[in-house]
């Protein structure tokens, strides 16, 4: 397991980073490494993003000296989205056969965690949320037909999406973690548009199916003092909560959002109009 720590810049402190500086606070870069876990424990909301490719073995989620705990788990909630190919997670016991787009949810006091592949030339890509946790909610194996799914945006304002709801408490109960994965429409590149900020929580983007050199823009800051990331397949952005989240691409592509804070009701935003950005 491969681990750092971010800590919680504060707003003011951000107009004045540099592209470098933008980047090593807010852009993880090296998620899905073969053979690894990749973790990033941040300050803001206590919030862990991490991947897992395993190939010849399983990899096993260890806790990190970060947490303090016994085991990874004795504190926090997770969720699971796999990216890539079929694989399966083993969690005390249990075992979770996740096809590619599907979700595992596991709740506080789960032990032993193991990921593995069903074929090591094809792994599965393991996208990892985890958050603080004040009591045990059952696991649960999400699939797309489980989602609860949101159409929004057109085609012809380039932001027709699906939006659907994996970790969500309509789906599956949880403390504070939420996730879900909206899929841009065929020739639609813009996502959240218009742009919004929610001091109850914060977000991390992640970007996926994006093939060989497209890219991502995503925009990030206080609305009126707004910066961006360049973002490549498999890559993910960190979002405070005093930071709009949004973005557009040289292609279409899909994103997981993971959202932890005081509130779990998906349509708290406080939404900034277009013509009040800079």
């Amino acid at each position: 397991m491969n681990h750092e720590l971010r800590y919680s810049p504060h707003p003011l402190d951000a107009k004045g980073y540099d592209t470098a500086k933008l980047r090593k606070e807010f852009a993880i870069t090296n998620l899905m490494t073969p053979g690894e876990i990749t973790l990033v424990y941040s300050l803001i909301d206590r919030f862990i993003t991490a991947g897992a490719v395993p190939t010849t073995s399983p990899l096993i989620l260890e806790t990190i000296d970060y947490l303090k705990a016994d085991y990874f788990l004795e504190r926090r909630e997770l969720g699971v989205i796999n990216v890539g190919k079929s694989g399966t997670v083993i969690a005390d016991g249990n075992t979770y056969h996740l096809k590619h787009k599907e979700a595992l949810y596991l709740g506080r006091g789960t032990k032993d965690i193991r990921f593995a592949s069903d074929d090591a030339n094809s792994p599965a890509l393991f996208y990892i949320n985890s958050a603080s946790a004040h009591v045990s909610y059952p696991s649960k194996h999400i699939t797309m037909e489980d989602a609860e799914v949101v159409h929004m945006g057109s085609l012809e304002n380039s932001n027709e999406r699906q939006i659907n709801k994996l970790i969500v408490n309509s789906v599956v109960q949880t403390c504070q973690l939420q996730m879900g994965m909206t899929q841009m429409k065929t020739g639609s590149v813009w996502n959240t548009m218009p742009a919004h900020v929610h001091n109850r929580r914060s977000e991390v983007y992640f970007y996926f199916d994006m093939e060989g050199d497209n890219a991502v823009c995503h925009l990030m800051g206080e609305p009126q003092e707004t910066r961006h990331l360049w973002l490549h397949n498999n890559q993910a952005a960190i979002s405070p909560s005093w930071s709009i989240h949004a973005g557009a691409a040289t292609c279409s592509y899909t994103f997981i959002w993971g959202m932890a804070g005081e509130n779990l009701d998906y349509g708290d935003m406080d939404k900034v109009e277009i013509k009040e950005l800079r």
